[in-house]
This record gives structure tokens, C-alpha cells and sequence, in this order.
């Protein structure tokens, strides 16, 4: 850092935040710390009455916090995502559109764990709409050796961060339960469903009472399936009681189960199946029906954005999977 004549401060990095106030008008930082000198600004400067200002010196093999950020968020920024301009060193990332934002979260490990690197960024494989703040990136030093990030983009493969836009899918609903079928309660699972998918571009082609008969339940996900549905529920009938037939259905029709049980609470009994195709069946407990968030709202998303989820996915769920 020296003090040098503002007209000879050109291409040199502040060293203070400078303010200005302008009566009845403004009154703010004008030039933070570290921002680059330009020609333009010269007689901004001096008309704030900075005369001389104490500025950095970019010597070569240094980058600016600008650059580096930049850099940062060429090694970060993937699908459908787009960013801020740099601010005060630091660059923010926003969604381009409704999806499912998902993290590389062993590159986003590696990044963190070296040293000036800081990125922060939403949860992993939650929904997002667009326009969403979802990270921001930024080194700590006003300057920093050029062959570190240079160094971490050649280790890196981009990107960090995507999001993966919804699919438009159809869908059917198989209710459970004799004393559904029978007429003796109402049905209020159902809806809890339909209400669920109303956030993605899901179509409810039918909506079936089963009973709780297995050869019934089994052939309706059979039916669906070759109606070319994309996505099948069957609500209720999960427990280990004997004459909770869901799960055996659901495997009798072809599907194979991908877990049946799930360290998530609400919806631990919750099951996940797939046709060979990939048609996805799941078996809904239920908490899904009384719960605000539940299971269904944390398998929803990914299986709409395309994501084929497997045994690892849901013990990874372990982590925030007591949901209140």
C-alpha cells in the first residue's frame, strides 16, 4: 500500500472505501475497498477532494478479489444457473429456472478446504425457483496468488452447482384401505397427493380406490403402467401389519424396490420402486397425509427433475431427515 497522486493511481486497487455525499442526493460508499482505479473516475475523486489515495499495487502473479471470484465461479457455475456481476469481491449465483438445484458436494469440499476460498450455497437437492439466490463465492484477501486458483481450476472438473428443470409426467393415485373402499371414511390422502404435485408439471390421470386386497393393488400399478404412467402412489397400507398388503403388492407387480424403510421421520415406511422403464412407484405411510413436510416432499422433486434415485440417497437422508 502507498499514497500516490490520484491521476497516477490508474490501474491500482484502493485501499480504503471512499465516500461521497452529495446534499439533498446521495450519500454512500462511491468507491469501495478495493475496486481498480479507472480513467473515468479520476475526476470523480478529485472532485470528493481526494487529491492523492492509498492504493494497492497489483504486481504480476496477483490477482484481484474480482478475478478471483471470477474464476471461482467459472469452476461452480453449471446448468441453468446465472450470476452477479462482482460485488465488493464477491459473485452470487441465481436460478434460471424452477428446478432442482443439486451440489457436487466433494468439489464444493475440495474448494472450501483451500485456503482464502469461501463459497456458500443453498441446501443439496432442494427445489428452487427461479430467480433464487443459491450461492456465493468469494476469496478473503483483497489479493491473492493467481497460480492458487489457477491450480484448483485445473483440479477441478466444472461444475459445482446445476439445477436440472422439472419434466412434465402424468401420474396415478391408488387408495388403500377397505373402510375407504367400503364408504365407511373419506378419502383425504388423495388430495393430499394431487395438492403435492400441483407444484410440478405432473398430470393426475386417475385417481382409483383399491381396497386392501393385494392381487387388487398390484394389478392397478400394473394397469397404470401399461397406460404409460409415469409416476404411481399407492397411499397407505405400509405398515408390518398382516394385513398391510401395499409392499407386497407393489413388489408382485414387477417393480423393483429400490428401499423399504427410510431414515426419514415423518415417512419411514415409505417405499420407492422402478419398472424397468423407470416408471416410478412409490409406497406412501401415513405421515405423508398429516404431516406438513414429510418423505414424499424430499423424493418428489428429484424423481420429477429425472434423478433415479438408489439405496445411498436415502441413507444420505439420515442428515436433516427429522423434519419438523
Amino acid at each position: 500500500m502507498k499514497q500516490v497522486k490520484t491521476e497516477d493511481a490508474v490501474g491500482m486497487a484502493l485501499a480504503h472505501d471512499h465516500t461521497q455525499i452529495i446534499k439533498d442526493q446521495f450519500k454512500g460508499v462511491r468507491f469501495p475497498k478495493g475496486h481498480i482505479i479507472q480513467v473515468e473516475d479520476i475526476p470523480i475523486l478529485l472532485e470528493m477532494g481526494r487529491e492523492t489515495v492509498f492504493a494497492f499495487e497489483i504486481e504480476p502473479g496477483m490477482l484481484h478479489e474480482d478475478e478471483a471470484a471470477a474464476i471461482l465461479r467459472d469452476i461452480c457455475i453449471g446448468l441453468n444457473l446465472q450470476e452477479s456481476d462482482p460485488h465488493e469481491g464477491k459473485i452470487e449465483l441465481f436460478a434460471e429456472c424452477d428446478g432442482l438445484f443439486t451440489i457436487d458436494e466433494q468439489k464444493l469440499f475440495q474448494l472450501n478446504s483451500a485456503e482464502h476460498v469461501v463459497i456458500s450455497s443453498r441446501a443439496n437437492n432442494i427445489p428452487v425457483k427461479k430467480g433464487e439466490k443459491l450461492a456465493a463465492m468469494r476469496v478473503v484477501p483483497l489479493l491473492i496468488e493467481e497460480t492458487r486458483l489457477l491450480d484448483l481450476q485445473r483440479e477441478i472438473e466444472p461444475p459445482v452447482f446445476n439445477i436440472l428443470p422439472y419434466q412434465e409426467m402424468t401420474a396415478a393415485i391408488f387408495v388403500t384401505g377397505s373402510e375407504i373402499l367400503l364408504g365407511r371414511i373419506q378419502d383425504t390422502f388423495s388430495q393430499v397427493v394431487i395438492e403435492k404435485l400441483a407444484d410440478f408439471p405432473v398430470e393426475v390421470k386417475n385417481v382409483r380406490l383399491v381396497g386392501d386386497d393385494m392381487a387388487a393393488i398390484k394389478d392397478a400399478i400394473i394397469d397404470a403402467h401399461e397406460a404409460g404412467i409415469d409416476l404411481i402412489f399407492c397411499t397407505g397400507g405400509m405398515s408390518v401389519d398382516p394385513d398391510d398388503h401395499t409392499p407386497g403388492a407393489i413388489r408382485a407387480s414387477g417393480a423393483n424396490a429400490v428401499t423399504y424403510g427410510t431414515p426419514v421421520f415423518p415417512g419411514a415406511m415409505f417405499m420407492l420402486a422402478y419398472f424397468e422403464d423407470d416408471v416410478v412407484v412409490m409406497g406412501l405411510p401415513g405421515g405423508v397425509m398429516y404431516a406438513d413436510k414429510s418423505i414424499l416432499d424430499l423424493v418428489l422433486p428429484r424423481v420429477i427433475a429425472g434423478q433415479k434415485l438408489s439405496k445411498a440417497d436415502f441413507v444420505n437422508m439420515a442428515i436433516g431427515g427429522l423434519l419438523s
